[in-house]
C-alpha cells in the first residue's frame, strides 16, 4: 500500500525550476550571440533563427515578430501531434526568447566586437551554441526547427540530428538568393559547425544511450516512478551481494543520454544509498529507440 502511494508523488517537480533557471540562462547567451553578432553582420545560420534573419534583411520585419509569429503556427500543430508537455516547456523558451529579441534588437544596433564577419560570426556561433546547449541539457526547447524535428521523428525512424541538419543546410543554402554572395553561405556553415561543436561540448554527448544497473532496497518505489515519470520500462532482477550473502534485487534500466540527469535525480530523492552503475552502450534496439537492422 505504501508503494503504490508513494507511486503518485511527483519526485522530479523539485528540479523544475531548476531547469527553467538553465533555459533562461541559455537563452540569454543565444539572444546575445543572434542580435550581437550574427544579426549585424546579416549572416543566415541554420534554424528558425535563420529564416528570422532572412525576414529581416528582405522585409525590415524584426526578428522577435517573424520568431513569435511562425513558432505560434508550429507550436498548434507540435499541441496535437508532440503533446503538451513538449509544448508548455517550449511555451515558456519562445515567450521567454522573444523579449529577448526584442530588447537586443532594440539596445544592439552595432556589432559587440568590431572584426571581420567571419571571426564575428564565430564568436556569436559559441554564444548561440553554449545557449542552446544548456537549454538541451534539461530537456528544454526553443521551439522553432526543434518541433518539426519532433514531429518528424514522431512518425519515422529518423534521428532528430539528421532532420534538424537537413533543414538548417537548406535555410543557408537559401540565403544566396537574397544576397547573391557564396562568401555569406560559406561562413553561415562554418558558423553551423561551431554552433553543433559548442552544443556537443555543453551536453557532452547526451544524444547517446545509456544502460543503468540500480542496486536498492526501495526497487519497487524506484521502478515505479521510472515507468510513470521517466517513461521508460525497466526489469528486475535477482542478485545476491558475495560478501553480505544476502539477496539483492536489481534494477536495469536502458534510456537516452539525456534522460540520465532525471534517472539520477529520481533515485536519489527517494534512495540516498542506492548504488547506481551507468555506462554507454553501442545501440539500443527495439520500442522506444532505435529501429532493428
Amino acid at each position: 500500500m505504501r508503494a503504490i502511494m508513494n507511486s503518485k508523488k511527483d519526485y522530479l517537480k523539485s528540479f523544475y525550476w531548476k531547469d527553467y533557471i538553465m533555459i533562461f540562462a541559455g537563452l540569454i547567451l543565444y539572444a546575445i550571440g543572434l542580435t550581437g553578432f550574427l544579426l549585424p553582420n546579416k549572416i543566415v545560420t541554420g534554424g528558425l533563427a535563420g529564416v528570422t534573419v532572412l525576414i529581416k534583411s528582405a522585409t525590415e520585419i524584426p526578428l522577435w515578430v517573424s520568431y513569435v509569429s511562425i513558432n505560434a503556427v508550429l507550436l498548434i500543430f507540435a499541441w496535437k501531434i508532440v503533446g503538451k508537455n513538449f509544448v508548455i516547456k517550449t511555451v515558456v523558451s519562445v515567450a521567454v526568447l522573444t523579449i529577448l529579441l526584442r530588447y537586443g534588437e532594440f539596445y544592439i544596433t552595432k556589432p559587440i566586437i568590431h572584426a571581420d564577419a567571419l571571426l564575428s560570426s564565430m564568436i556569436g556561433a559559441m554564444f548561440c551554441g553554449a545557449g542552446l546547449g544548456l537549454v538541451y541539457s534539461v530537456n528544454g526547447s526553443t521551439g522553432g526547427t526543434d518541433i518539426i524535428g519532433a514531429v518528424v521523428t514522431k512518425y519515422r525512424h529518423v534521428s532528430m540530428g539528421r532532420v534538424l541538419l537537413l533543414v538548417d543546410l537548406l535555410i543557408v543554402a537559401s540565403s544566396f538568393f537574397l544576397f547573391r554572395s557564396v562568401e555569406k553561405i560559406a561562413i553561415g556553415l562554418i558558423v553551423m559547425a561551431v554552433m553543433y561543436y559548442a552544443v556537443d561540448v555543453m551536453i557532452s554527448g547526451m544524444r547517446q544511450s545509456v544502460q543503468f544497473f540500480i542496486f536498492t532496497s526501495k526497487y519497487d518505489e524506484v521502478a515505479s516512478h521510472i515507468n510513470s515519470e521517466i517513461k521508460r520500462g525497466c526489469t528486475i532482477i535477482d542478485g545476491m551481494g558475495w560478501y553480505s550473502k544476502k539477496s539483492q534485487k536489481i534494477i536495469i534500466v536502458l534510456a537516452r543520454k539525456t534522460e540520465s540527469t532525471s534517472i539520477f535525480r529520481l533515485v536519489k530523492s527517494i534512495d540516498q544509498d542506492a548504488f547506481v552503475t551507468q555506462a554507454n552502450v553501442v545501440g539500443v534496439y527495439g520500442k522506444g529507440f532505435d529501429v532493428l537492422k
